[in-house]
Formats: structure tokens, sequence, C-alpha cells
């Protein structure tokens, strides 16, 4: 067993994967169909398990090849980091690139980027994975992080992409039937949309005022009929008048200029939630994730006239 797992197996694997079917790897690898399926025949002989359950239109990976595959990148990542630590590759990115985004704000806004990104760096192979909450910063699971707020971990590197502010709002309908809150204790008596997300405590909306030693905080337990762990879904709630939700201003600003909602409470501040590109230190060299965060950064920069 000493040859069970070769250096080059690593890489084959990792394009198996991301293409899907033998015949797709096949065509990705530039060698034929019945050339992979051999490889992939020697590599389980060898490890001596089923890495990929085989049918004759996909493919899917058993849990063992799910395991093989997370080491296989993250050694792959490795080497990668090692190259770039070297100056191997500085001066052009390359390699797999690991993104997290959450889902509303991945979809609308760093997916888009990552197509204009790919477009400039063929050579950096993105994967783009959304959640409800970001994934553990303890794990290698992913390569920049684009998050809601600055991480308490000093084991990772928090660069501001952009300045972000969380708003009270509902509809000019809602706010006609149900009147408008005129002080923070008034939104007990409302409807008031929920988000449960992250470790953030669910219901309890914190609403300031003042600043620096001045400030004072004021925290508001709400109440509602609807609830949801989609940020989109309960924006679509509060456009459709049923209650008063607390949200990102990237996520309601174009609601609010078109007037399909009106803020709520605007003279009390919200804790703030600026946008961060997140990765771990021993990434700070690596040409694709300095590339990568360079990239958002500057097309977040505010748009002069």
């Amino acid at each position: 067993m000493a040859d069970a797992i070769q250096p080059a197996d690593l890489g084959f694997f990792s394009a198996l994967a991301s293409a899907g079917s033998l015949s797709a790897a096949a065509r990705e690898l530039g060698i034929t169909t019945p050339a992979v399926s051999k490889h992939l025949a020697l590599m389980e002989a060898r490890v001596g398990v089923l890495l990929v359950n085989r049918t004759t239109r996909r493919m899917s990976l058993t849990p063992e090849g799910e395991l093989y595959l997370a080491h296989a990148r993250r050694i792959l990542g490795d080497i990668q980091d090692m190259e770039d630590l070297l100056g191997v590759s500085k001066s052009t990115p390359q390699g797999l690139l690991r993104v997290n985004a959450t889902l509303g704000f991945g979809r609308s806004h760093i997916a888009p980027l990552i197509s204009r990104f790919a477009r400039q760096y063929p050579q950096v192979e993105v994967q783009l994975q959304l959640s409800v909450n970001p994934p553990p910063l303890t794990e290698d699971t992913f390569d920049v992080c684009i998050r809601f707020g600055a991480p308490p971990d000093a084991r990772v590197i928090a660069r501001r992409i952009a300045p972000n502010r969380r708003l009270l709002c509902a509809s000019p309908a809602y706010l006609q039937q149900h009147g408008t809150p005129k002080v923070p204790h008034d939104l007990t008596q409302h409807q008031c949309i929920g988000i449960r997300q992250g470790d953030e405590a669910y219901g309890l909306w914190r609403l300031g005022t003042g600043r620096g030693a001045k400030l004072q905080t004021e925290a508001i337990k709400t109440r509602g009929n609807l609830s949801t762990n989609d940020g989109e879904i309960a924006v679509n709630w509060a456009l459709d008048g049923h209650g008063i939700l607390l949200r990102a201003e990237w996520d309601i600003q174009r609601y609010l200029d078109s007037g399909r909602l009106v803020e709520v409470l605007p003279g009390y501040s919200t804790p703030d939630a600026d946008i961060h590109a997140v990765y771990p230190q021993r990434h700070q060299s690596a040409a694709r994730v300095r590339s990568f965060v360079d990239f958002v950064a500057q097309a977040f920069q505010p748009q002069r006239g």
C-alpha cells in the first residue's frame, strides 16, 4: 500500500470531480474516456475502496470519494501556496480559488464579479459556494469568504471591501395601515419580519442614539408572523406589506430609491455590517487570492461621475 495514493492522482481526481462525468473529464484533460475510466479504476484498486458511483449518464462521489477530494484539493492548494511563497507564480494568478459568500449577496453581487474575474484571469479555477452561514474560520473549506462584519479571529485577514449599514424599512402600504414607529419601543407593537442567520440573537434588534462615548443602545425584542433564513425572501415579504424589516443597505437601497420601501426610524443607528473579504493568513502571498480580493475591492469602490 506504499503507492496507494500517487501525486498525479490528486489533480486527476480534482479535475474529474469538477467535470462531473467521465466524458467531460476526458475533454478537460485531453484524453479519451476509456483512459479516464482506466485511471480511476487503477486509483480505486490501489486505495481499496470505490471513489465514484458510476451510471450510464452521470457519476457521483462516494463518501470515501468526498473525503479523497477534500484532502486532494487541500494538498493541491498547499502546493500552490508554496509556489506563491517561492515566487514561482507571483506574476500570473492561477490554480484553484474557493470562494464563499452568503446566499442573496453572493448570488446578486459576487457571482457577476466572478464572471468578470474569470475572463480576466482564465488560469484561475473558481469554485463559488453560497451558504446561509459562513463556514467556520478554523476549517480549511475556503480561500476567500465574503462576509458582513469583521470576524473576531486573529488567524485570518479581513480586508474591508465596502461600508454597509443595516436599515429598518417597510412598505408604504404597511405603514399607512399600521402607522409609523416614532421610537424603538414602538416596534414591539408591529409585525417584524425575522431573519434567522448566523450566530446573531434572533429577533433582537439593537438601535442606538449618539456617537462614540455618548452612544446609547436599546435592545428591542421583536415579534412577527413571518421569519426565514433567506434575506431575499424577507425583502419580498416586506415589499408585499407584511411588516418591518431590518436589512443590509446593499439589499434594499434600490427599493428605497424607488419608493417601494420606506426607511423606518432613520434617526436611530444599528450595528455596522461592513463587507469584508476574509482569508487565512497563509494565503496572503497567493497571487490568485490577492488578485481576487483586489478585483472585488475595486468593483465596490464608489463610482465617480
